[in-house]
């Protein structure tokens, strides 16, 4: 008997790997394209860092015209959380990351590299350990569970290195025989890989972004095929990127110890290996030390956050690719209207060590991607938000027409307004603009610099009854509050009072910031002349007497 009657006892209806080689051939694409794609586990909530991951192989891709594929790594069952397949799609569409090939939907794919879930390939890995069972290089393992704890105990008491490998690896020296007589007598195996590697000798290997790294070679006798029939991730991630004609393998660095491995595998089965790209993980500055973002304990992790609070996924891939290559930061300043499609992404730029998550630098660009949008825009995306998470937005928003005057405010102009970096920021930077709200809300003024409560009157009554008229261009409008000053005795113009401060109360500057307070009950708004063409001359009397009576 021979490694052959051994694999067809074990596998005796998988067919040829032939097959599978036919079936899946070279993809027809140009030279230098990428393929490459995101393969997560349906365990859990995705986490920012798959997002960061998904989307350099998307844009990678892109730029060489090649494909991006989502692959479902469910072969751990017991893990599996239900629906998580369709959450795992939904936010890659919610970051506009939809793969070309693969999962569409918990049940649906698209594409002829498939299956795309590897539960739905038990088949393709079962050929493929026959073919590695046939030339000696896989074999069947009967250790029970209390078998190889008593082997750790032993290997930790004699402080050695533990593990199913060399004088350890028992069932690697059974012969052939014995093996079938096992099987035949109904005994419970696994399929193990014949490692043919030696912890003594180094493997140096040239990862896309770490650069040149060396390691022992592998030499432990994996699992490759459970109890159950499927495969583990390490035997079926290598057979899936060789068939699904994988280019480059980009994942999170904690895998790069697995490299010697998987390089082992590759060679074992005959195929050629994909280029590997470890990408560091994203950090958080925790009291001083750095440490990674954590499912458990930082909420920013979850891709769900940002949904909630409303940060524009246009601008969390914008912040992504600034971690991703620090040029994007320079590109955008120098490219301000270009789409970030257009930024050539360069894995050899990628850092090698994890860069620091920045939520206040992340608020930043978010306000700067509002910014850039228009009254309709800002409109439709707020009240999208609103609907899931903010009822009260919703009915702020009800008069349509009215909203998109107020989110027009400051907006098309060459230094657009930038008070909104999420949307859930737009209730509180417009509500002051609503009657309802602004009446029924406790506002305390704060005219700053003017404090004379009798000032303050004139200056209002003044305005309304001999300076204000809706018709006036912005240039007109200003200057009228520059008469208003003179006539109060402020000084018209900043400079006048910076050179003499003993001749003037106060200047024109605070003169407008006593209009804006008695308006808005606020110090900082957008644009005032644009709030006062919005309000008109009724709401403004209105507003100005309210603050009147509350001196």
């Amino acid at each position: 008997m021979d490694y052959k009657d051994l694999a067809n006892l074990i596998f005796p209806n998988t067919k040829e790997i032939k097959y599978y080689e036919e079936k899946y051939p070279k993809r027809d694409l140009k030279e230098g394209a990428i393929v490459t794609r995101f393969a997560p586990s349906p365990t859990g909530f995705v986490h920012i860092g798959g997002i960061y991951q998904t989307l350099i192989a998307q844009k990678l891709t892109k730029q060489t015209e090649g494909v991006f594929f989502l692959r479902i790594e469910d072969t751990d069952q017991k893990r599996e959380i239900e629906k998580a397949v369709d959450g795992i799609i939904d936010s890659l569409n919610d970051f506009d990351l939809t793969p070309d090939e693969g999962m569409i939907s918990g049940e649906e794919q698209k594409g002829n590299y498939g299956p795309y879930k590897q539960s739905l390939r038990k088949e393709i890995y079962q050929a493929y350990a026959k073919y590695l069972i046939e030339q000696g290089k896989a074999y069947p393992c009967f250790c029970t569970q209390e078998e190889l704890d008593e082997m750790r105990r032993k290997q930790e008491n004699a402080k050695i290195r533990p593990g199913y490998y060399g004088v350890w690896a028992k069932c690697r020296h059974l012969t052939v025989e014995e093996m079938i007589e096992k099987i035949k007598a109904g005994e419970n195996y696994i399929i193990r890989f014949k490692s043919p590697g030696r912890e003594d000798k180094k493997i140096k290997h040239k990862d896309v972004i770490k650069g040149n790294v060396e390691f022992p070679e592998h030499d432990q006798d994996i699992v490759i095929i459970k109890a159950d029939g499927l495969p583990t991730y390490h035997f079926a991630h290598v057979v899936d990127d060789h068939l699904m004609r994988t280019t480059h393998v980009i994942r999170g660095d904690e895998w790069l110890s697995s490299v010697p491995l998987h390089l082992q595998l590759f060679y074992e089965l005959g195929f050629k290996a994909p280029k590997y790209a470890h990408i560091a993980p994203i950090m958080k500055n925790d009291n001083g030390n750095k440490r990674k973002l954590s499912k458990r304990k930082d909420k920013e992790a979850a891709v769900s956050y940002y949904s909630e609070i409303g940060i524009p996924e246009k601008a969390v891939k914008e912040y992504l690719l600034n971690i991703a290559n620090s040029n994007f930061e320079n590109w955008r300043r120098a490219n301000p209207d270009k789409d970030m499609n257009e930024f050539e992404l360069q894995l050899n730029k990628m850092s090698v060590s994890g860069a620091l998550f920045d939520i206040v630098k992340l608020l930043d660009v978010g306000k700067i991607v509002i910014s850039k949008m228009t009254a309709e825009e800002v409109y439709k995306k707020a009240l999208d938000w609103a609907n899931e998470y903010d009822k009260e937005l919703v009915n702020i928003l009800s008069d349509k027409e009215y909203s998109l005057k107020v989110l027009g405010i400051e907006r098309g102009n060459k230094k657009p307004r930038k008070d909104i970096a999420k949307w859930s920021d737009v209730k509180e930077s417009i509500e002051y603009m609503y009657d309802d709200i602004f009446y029924n809300k406790n506002q305390n003024y704060e005219y700053q610099v003017i404090n004379d409560k009798e000032d303050i009157k004139k200056i209002l009554n003044l305005y309304i009854e001999k300076y204000y008229n809706e018709n006036d261009d912005k240039q007109t409008w200003f200057d009228k509050i520059k008469e208003l000053a003179g006539e109060m005795g402020y000084a018209k113009e900043v400079k006048e009072f910076k050179a003499n401060p003993d001749k003037y109360k106060a200047h024109v500057g605070d003169v407008s910031t006593v209009l804006r307070v008695a308006l808005t009950a606020r110090t900082n708004t957008p644009d005032m002349y644009e709030i006062m063409q919005i309000l008109g001359k009724e709401k403004i009397e209105k507003r100005f007497k309210k603050s009147i009576e509350r001196m």
